[in-house]
């Protein structure tokens, strides 16, 4: 099998490395955790050894044959799915799930959203993606990397990095160091709003304009006139001139609350 740049493979040839991961997804026995690209099957083997009970899916149909002939495997339920369109919800309904994986560098960002966003979100993501991408999981205000992403993500789930991982452990070896998380759902939203989705909607449009100021972002993205977003943030004793990446979590949900009056 050749790597298919295409499809952003890098398959992870660490053994070792795969243990710890899964280590981390199955911390006990018996849990139900789906492998999101399950590449030369390392995690998937290391996750059965754990007592994991494993569905692992990959895109690629010619690597899912021939992972399903593999003995060491006959363990796992193998499919072949793109991790963007699977029926996660459907998954869902069987219990309590988890979610482990090393995402594909371009769809890396798009699926933790979408997990993230779920009405019945995995307990535990563990996912080796870019460095940088972990970087804005876990960024702070007013720093580069905060964005939608950080905000996004945090009103479900708890972001701790867990360690990074070098280019020389994969095969084709990225450009760039990967780094390993571990996003925890939350009981309860992390912050309190009356309307969680319009947190989101909020939160995505003050990004949409990075370089603009809160109130031309959100009249630029979501037709809110400027007045109107300046007038609830004095309310809430923020400068009407602020920037979307200065304001923290707790902050969005109280002007979404305030704009949505």
């Amino acid at each position: 099998m050749r790597p298919k740049k295409r499809l952003g493979q890098h398959f992870l040839m660490d053994r070792g490395i795969a243990a710890r991961i899964a280590a981390l997804a199955a911390d006990r026995p018996g849990l139900r955790i789906l492998e999101v690209g399950a590449g030369t099957g390392a995690l998937t083997e290391a996750l059965l050894a754990l007592d994991a009970r494993v569905t692992a899916f990959d895109v690629d149909a010619a690597l899912v044959d021939i992972l399903q002939t593999r003995p060491e495997l006959a363990q796992a339920a193998i499919v072949q799915a793109d991790a963007l369109a699977y029926d996660y919800d459907a998954y869902a309904e069987g219990g309590a799930w988890r979610v482990a994986g090393n995402l594909p560098y371009n769809i890396a960002t798009p699926l933790l959203l979408m997990l993230s966003e779920r009405a019945q979100p995995p307990e535990r993501i563990v996912a080796m993606i870019q460095r940088d991408v972990a970087n804005r999981l876990t960024a702070r205000p007013s720093t580069p990397e905060y964005g939608s992403l950080t905000l996004a993500v945090a009103l479900t789930m708890r972001v701790s990095r867990a360690f990074v991982v070098g280019p020389a452990h994969f095969f084709p070896r990225p450009n760039v160091d990967s780094a390993v998380v571990v996003l925890d759902r939350l009981e309860q939203p992390s912050v309190r709003a009356r309307d969680i989705a319009y947190v989101r909607q909020v939160v995505r449009a003050a990004f949409a304009y990075r370089r603009k100021t809160l109130a031309n972002s959100l009249k630029l993205a979501l037709a809110i006139p400027r007045e109107r977003t300046a007038l609830a943030l004095r309310s809430l004793g923020l400068d009407p001139e602020i920037r979307g990446e200065d304001l923290d979590l707790a902050s969005f949900a109280a002007l979404s609350d305030a704009l949505g009056s």
